[in-house]
């Protein structure tokens, strides 16, 4: 069984940064790929960042280059530096396993606008 909270989303200008932290709870966290989510209103939920257990990154092409997926496995945390913020980045961002997902968390919203 695992537990994931997501935090740090919010209200920001475009162009501007966020930083958000996914804390889990369970056993074996350092062997699973782990990705962020986000959904859109009205859009299917799509992963827009993942890193394996060996720490290789990989990005949606919409966020590449803007975003930063990281993780700190002492402390069971995957983290998501969002830059250079779009209003099409509004969404409610979750974290979970990047392959197989498990049940989901109530994630964080960001929301992107002037």
């Amino acid at each position: 069984q695992v537990q994931l909270v997501e935090s740090g989303g919010g209200l920001v200008q475009p162009g501007g940064s966020l930083r958000l932290s996914c804390a889990a709870s369970g056993s074996f966290f350092s062997i699973h790929a782990m990705g962020w989510y986000r959904q859109a209103p009205g859009k299917q939920r799509e992963l827009v960042a993942a890193i394996t257990a060996g720490y290789t990154t990989n990005y949606t092409d919409s966020v590449k280059g803007r975003f930063t997926i990281s993780r700190d496995n002492a402390e069971k945390m995957v983290y998501l530096q969002m830059n250079s913020l779009k209003p099409e980045d509004t969404a409610v961002y979750y974290c979970n396993h990047a392959t197989r997902p498990g049940a989901w968390g109530q994630g964080t919203l960001v929301t992107v606008s002037s």
